[in-house]
């Protein structure tokens, strides 16, 4: 698609799944030596082949790539996490960048620039996210091996979207270049997930059926997996309705109240194998990040399907 294209596009789509940050990441390889101005489509299936037959994933790991010439194409479905950041893909959007942007490598052109903006500024306005770094967060920044943020300035991290990805990969960078890059692009005009939302939800089956009404009478539409975290607008007979403006049910009892919680008593809180401070690290998570509390045990909170656990004395529910 063209950025016009994709504009209109992502505003129309309707995706069960709750999306909370923005990932930016560059390929490295292909770069832009290897674009050659029509093979979007074979550049696509090269990084599927090698994201499925080396990588072991099931799909291609991005949602969305965008190229030298400024056009955008979609990949994996925006109803499942990406393969982009190593425990960071739960309610996210992943963005790869063709082309390798540390400094003195490829040359952004004008048309990139202008796409890789534009289609942040879209996605954060179909999903009502802040323009902050605790929202749209770059791949640099997160440790390779345990998904800790670091911000780049500890552990084993990429460059990635590269040093020189406008004016650089550090948070600084960000908020000084591309940030407001982004709210220009909006225009001071946001979508807004979270208005109307009466509480969140995780699935519980592999597969949920969605039906355009609160009963197994209703078509169905379409499935969202284990673990998605929903947006619950409305109950009725046991049904959860979990689309703002269309008609999108599915069955309550396949569904588990989580609570939003934000980072907020903490410059760094440590996430845990386990409810106790004997328990080993692994991960963290600083201020103003946002977690999902799945369990809760004493003064410690579950923040996954997985054993990732968190002081609840740090957290701030919202």
């Amino acid at each position: 698609m063209t950025i016009d294209e994709f504009e209109q596009w992502m505003a129309a789509r309707q995706v069960t799944r709750t999306v909370l940050t923005l990932q930016q990441h560059h390929t490295f390889s292909p770069s832009y030596a290897n674009f050659t101005g029509s093979n979007h489509f074979s550049l696509l299936v090269g990084m599927k082949n090698y994201h499925v037959n080396y990588n072991g994933w099931a799909d291609i790991g991005q949602h969305f790539t965008t190229f030298p010439d400024g056009m955008i194409a979609t990949g994996r479905s925006l109803e499942l996490s990406p393969a982009c950041i190593k425990g960071r893909n739960a309610n996210a959007i992943c963005v790869e960048n063709v082309g390798y942007f540390d400094a003195g490598k490829d040359n952004m052109t004008a048309a990139h620039r202008d796409v890789i903006v534009r289609s942040a500024a879209a996605i954060v306005k179909r999903f009502g996210l802040p323009v902050n770094t605790d929202r749209i967060v770059y791949h640099h920044w997160f440790d390779l091996n345990t998904g800790a943020r670091t911000n780049g300035n500890s552990g084993s991290v990429k460059s990635c979207p590269g040093t020189a990805f406008f004016g650089g990969n550090k948070v600084a960078h960000a908020q000084a270049n591309f940030l407001p890059l982004v709210t220009r692009a909006l225009g001071g005009h946001f979508g807004g997930q979270l208005t109307g939302v009466l509480k969140f939800g995780y699935v519980t089956a592999q597969s949920l059926n969605i039906r355009t009404g609160p009963g197994t009478q209703f078509s169905r539409v379409g499935a969202t997996s284990l673990g998605a975290i929903l947006r619950i607008y409305r109950v009725q007979n046991g049904w959860y309705k979990i689309a703002k403006n269309r008609e999108e049910w599915v069955a309550g009892n396949f569904v588990t109240d989580v609570q939003m919680a934000e980072v907020a008593n903490a410059d760094r809180l440590n996430v845990r194998s386990g409810p106790g401070t004997s328990f080993s690290i692994v991960g963290t998570y600083l201020r103003g990040e946002v977690v999902f509390i799945f369990e809760q045990k004493g003064t410690w909170a579950k923040i996954g399907l997985d054993e990732r656990w968190v002081s609840r004395n740090f957290l701030k529910i919202l």
